[in-house]
Formats: C-alpha cells, sequence, structure tokens
C-alpha cells in the first residue's frame, strides 16, 4: 500500500466519522423551523408528522442517514420490492403499485447482504438495513476516492490525484456519499469502471458497469468511456486502413470488446423483470420520462418565476445552488474533455438524462455523477488561495445541507 493510498483511506475514514457525528451533534443542538418551502411541494412533506406512517424512516437507530428515498431502499432490503409497509401510488386504472419499482435492485441487495451478519448484533431488521446501507455507502466511496486518484494522479501528481478525491468528498451534496442513497455505491463502480477501463482491464471494467447499471439507470452511459478506451487500446486508426483483412485479427487482439456486452445484459435483465412497473411509478407518480421537455419547460418557468417575485427565499437558495451546479458541470466538461473525453462524456450525458427527465430538481446532487467537476477544482486548487477558499465555502454548504437533510427537509 503506498503512502497515497494510506492517505486517501485516513482521509476517508476520518470524513466518515465527522459526517456522521455532525448529524448526531446539530440533531441535539438545533431544531429547524417547520416546514420548508424550498419548492410547491416540500410544505406537505417536510411537517414535524410527515414520516408518520412510514415504517423504514422511522427507526430511531441511525436515523439521521435515511430520508426520502431511503425507504426504499431499506424496504427492498428488508421485504422486497412488495413489502406492505413500503409507499404505494394509486394508478390511472385505480389499482395500486408500491413506489419501490423505481428503484434499481443493486444497492438493496448490497445493503441485505451487509445486514445479514449485523442482524447477529441484536438490531433488529430495519436498523441492520440501515446500518447496511450506510457502510455500503461508505466502502462505494472510499472505491471512487481511490478511482479518481488512480484516473488523475498521472496528471496532477499523488497530491492532485488526492486533493480531487477530497473535493469529492466535501462537495456540497457529497454528504449523500455517507447516508443511505444510492450515489456512494454507484460512484464507487462508475469511476472503477473507467479506471479499469483506462488501464484497459476491459472485463473487470464491464462487469462494474454491469453492476452500475443495476443500480442506476444512467450505469448504462458507461459504454461510452469503455468503448472510448477500447478504441484508443485497438488502436482505430490502423482499424479503419485496415479494415479488410486485418480487422478480425485486431479484435481478437483486443477482446475487450466483447465484454462491453455485460452492462448491456444488466439492463435487459432490470427491464425484462422490473422495468414495466418501474417505468410506471415514474411517469405517473414522479413525472419523471425520458426526455420530458414539457416537465422540464414548466419547471424552468417556475424557476424563473421565483427568481423574478423574490419573496420565497428558501425557494430562491435552493435554486441558486441548482443552477450553480449545472453551470460548474459543464464548464468542468468543456475545461477537462481532452485530457479525459470518456470521463465528462459519461458526465454530462447521465447528467442530461437526469435533468431532462422531468422539473429540475436535485441537481446539485446529479453532479456527483460528473467527476470534471471534481477534476477542475483539483486543478484550480493548485492555487492555495483556491483551495482554503473553495474548501470553506464547499464546508459550510456541505454542512448547511447535511443539517436540512438530519431533518427530512428537502435538499436534493
Amino acid at each position: 500500500m503506498t503512502k497515497s493510498v494510506r492517505t486517501l483511506i485516513l482521509i476517508w475514514l476520518g470524513w466518515s466519522i465527522a459526517i456522521l457525528a455532525f448529524q448526531g451533534i446539530v440533531n441535539a443542538r438545533y431544531q429547524p423551523n417547520r416546514p420548508d418551502r424550498a419548492l410547491m411541494w416540500t410544505p406537505n412533506e417536510t411537517a414535524r408528522n410527515s414520516q408518520n406512517g412510514k415504517d423504514f424512516l422511522l427507526e430511531p437507530f441511525m436515523n439521521h442517514q435515511v430520508s426520502w428515498d431511503s425507504e426504499f431502499y431499506v424496504g427492498i432490503a428488508v421485504g422486497g420490492y412488495d413489502d406492505p409497509r413500503i409507499t404505494t401510488t394509486t394508478l390511472k386504472d385505480g389499482s395500486t403499485l408500491p413506489l419501490s419499482y423505481a428503484f434499481f435492485p443493486f444497492y438493496p441487495f448490497t445493503i441485505s447482504l451487509l445486514a445479514a451478519p449485523l442482524g447477529l448484533l441484536g438490531l433488529n431488521p430495519i436498523a441492520a438495513a440501515s446500518l447496511g446501507g450506510v457502510l455500503a455507502s461508505l466502502f462505494g466511496t472510499l472505491g471512487a476516492m481511490l478511482a479518481l486518484y488512480d484516473i488523475t494522479r498521472h496528471e496532477l501528481g499523488d497530491e492532485g490525484g488526492i486533493r480531487v478525491a477530497y473535493y469529492m468528498l466535501v462537495f456540497p451534496s457529497g454528504f449523500f456519499l455517507a447516508q443511505v442513497y444510492t450515489e456512494g455505491v454507484f460512484l464507487g463502480l462508475a469511476l472503477g469502471s473507467i479506471a479499469f477501463a483506462y488501464r484497459k482491464q476491459f472485463f473487470w471494467a464491464a462487469l462494474l458497469a454491469a453492476l452500475a447499471t443495476l443500480t442506476k439507470a444512467v450505469g448504462l452511459l458507461l459504454l461510452v468511456p469503455l468503448f472510448l478506451a477500447w478504441l484508443d487500446a485497438a488502436e482505430w486508426r490502423t482499424l479503419l486502413t485496415r479494415l479488410g483483412e486485418s480487422f478480425s485479427a485486431v479484435v481478437r487482439q483486443h477482446y475487450g470488446l466483447i465484454f462491453l456486452i455485460l452492462p448491456v445484459l444488466a439492463f435487459l435483465f432490470w427491464h425484462f423483470t422490473l422495468g414495466e412497473k418501474a417505468v410506471i411509478v415514474e411517469h405517473e407518480h414522479f413525472g419523471r420520462g425520458l426526455f420530458n421537455w414539457g416537465g422540464m419547460a414548466w419547471g424552468l418557468d417556475y424557476l424563473i418565476g421565483s427568481f423574478r417575485e423574490g419573496s420565497n427565499p428558501q425557494m430562491t437558495t435552493y435554486y441558486a445552488l441548482e443552477v450553480a451546479s449545472i453551470l460548474l458541470a459543464l464548464t468542468a466538461s468543456v475545461f477537462t474533455f481532452r485530457r479525459y473525453p470518456g470521463l465528462p462524456l459519461f458526465g454530462l450525458l447521465a447528467f442530461t438524462l437526469a435533468v431532462t427527465g422531468s422539473a429540475p430538481q436535485s441537481i446539485i446532487r446529479y453532479v456527483l455523477t460528473v467527476p470534471a467537476v471534481f477534476i477542475l477544482l483539483a486543478r484550480l486548487g493548485r492555487s492555495a488561495a483556491f483551495d482554503r477558499t473553495w474548501t470553506l465555502l464547499s464546508v459550510l454548504l456541505l454542512a448547511m445541507q447535511a443539517t436540512l437533510f438530519t431533518f427530512d427537509m428537502w435538499v436534493a
């Protein structure tokens, strides 16, 4: 183990303890003024008793780390997709369907694996699953840190590679990486896949991409950086000029292309087992869909109106962070494209699908899937003045966001 890897592990450990401890401390010291008025629908969901009836969010153990979507990850891990305690939605035809079907299976599966031995410690199933979810997120985050370091140290050096990983942790929405949410596991799988692809280890790259696809639908977009990495390994200029007799020989030599079918198979597995119900829930309850331009246009109009009126500072602040996240993601992708073409392409595609799926919200969380952001920040962080200033600003926003999440207020 190199000194830099040990440093990353120690930073990860310290950050994990700090985030979890902070959430406990802020809950003991502070109580918010409810409800949250960040969006038009949040007042109804953030009153003092809004969690009543949501069994998977009421377990006291690790309660600060579960909120919103955590219900479904814990619920699936404990009782499967059709557990009667999971919140349901009424469809247009009058039937009901658990909202859990909108969520992919690998993260809950990981939670259930980790929760099994934790139950031997005397924890009830929900408590064990909550702790298992946090552990899965934390270990996924460590994997993401190591992958980012491995990808960027050739450009930025050991210190710069560590800085990239650190900026990911202290990003304003970085606290999600320690909660019962998919971000930590997904980033660990996605960035690990890209790191293996850059090393030309295509089987492991494709395997992690397949697992990432079973964690979030956008994992399928990892085919883009993996294919670009394969083209680089296969020396595509030679392929184009010798397309006839030597093409099959070159493909056999660079058989990594065959492994790229694994993410496709993973997506098809989800599609034919859970996909139909997932699409129904996403469309009829959450109002999400592929390139939902109508919902996006309505949301943008509402966003602009909130700035114009300025009568709700909570909403204005929320949307200001969302807009800043969009600008940062676009800028970072442009300035990192030349050095890491596959990385910003994946991030931008994943970000675009998320942002255009409905009215804009949760954008600051989706930005975590745009690693170009942390690379650009790390480049700027060579300046001590920028490093200190950005770290201070980012940690202050991180603390605010983590506090809101701790009290089940809306963040992203």
